[in-house]
């Protein structure tokens, strides 16, 4: 059986709004629950974890009982500021079964724009981190309108992961999706298309299977997912994409199962 070999202590988690809401706009609550239980499990075990999560907007969504989203950007950020304070909640419900504490932290892209302000906010995790806490990271979408409907700088929550891993000098990124990983083709265009388990660079071929950014094979597109890939692969860290359905899917990951797709210069294998 082929195996990985991969070795993380500090690991930044990112949740996409797929994994986190269901079809219907409903909370997967399951997904709270294993997410929650999977990443107490591994801070017990002494491995330092972030988690960036989205779903504010969805959570608000669901909370107001409204099946669209709505075009106007101030509707969308109160809708954000109600979903964050539900969001947190059932964080803080689930984690404090399994006995872990968690922490908000909002941010916005100016703070990495600026060595003062990036640096609290980088002691601010380690402060968090020493102290056995989960840091669950979010853009602060209230007032940032980066992920909303106008240019974007982070561009999304795949980035943010990305920038978040790259400053605390994370070992590791493992994005949960919608998708088993990286595929050769769209797999809900093609029954044909195949998971490729291992990339060690990224260039056109790879933008060009992605489709471009307006390709959406989940929440924040797979375009996104490949440019947070990248920098991970250029800075020698490592990014796996997996399927968030059953976030216990981490423990895999970490055991070195292939599963998902790891985008790594080593990509490192063993029959």
């Amino acid at each position: 059986m082929e195996t990985r070999t991969i070795n993380a202590n500090r690991i930044v988690v990112k949740v996409g709004t797929s994994s986190l809401i269901h079809p219907n706009g409903a909370v997967n609550l399951e997904t709270f629950d294993q997410l929650a239980y999977t990443l107490s499990a591994l801070n017990n075990q002494g491995k330092e974890l972030i988690l960036v999560s989205s779903g504010a907007i969805g959570v608000g969504l669901n909370k107001m009982h409204l099946k669209k989203r709505p075009t106007e950007i101030g509707a969308q950020q109160a809708l954000a500021a109600i979903g964050q304070s539900e969001l947190m909640t059932l964080f803080t419900q689930r984690f404090d079964h399994y006995l872990t504490d968690i922490a908000q932290v909002l941010l916005t892209h100016d703070i990495f724009d600026y060595p003062k302000s990036n640096k609290f906010a980088m002691d601010t995790f380690n402060c968090l981190l020493n102290d056995n806490v989960i840091p669950i990271v979010n853009e602060n979408d209230t007032v940032a309108t980066d992920e909303l409907d106008h240019h974007t700088t982070f561009g999304d929550n795949d980035q943010l992961s990305a920038i978040v891993a790259s400053h605390m000098n994370a070992d590791l990124l493992i994005v949960l999706s919608d998708i088993d990983g990286f595929y050769d083709q769209n797999p809900k265009k093609f029954a044909d298309a195949n998971l490729i388990s291992n990339v060690a660079s990224i260039n056109d071929d790879e933008f060009t299977i992605a489709g471009g950014a307006g390709s959406r094979f989940g929440t924040g597109g797979m375009h996104t997912k490949l440019i947070a890939a990248k920098r991970m692969i250029d800075e020698d860290r490592a990014m796996v994409l997996a399927n968030g359905k059953d976030p216990r899917i981490i423990f895999d990951i970490l055991a070195g199962k292939p599963v998902g797709t790891l985008f790594s210069k080593e990509c490192m294998t063993h029959e």
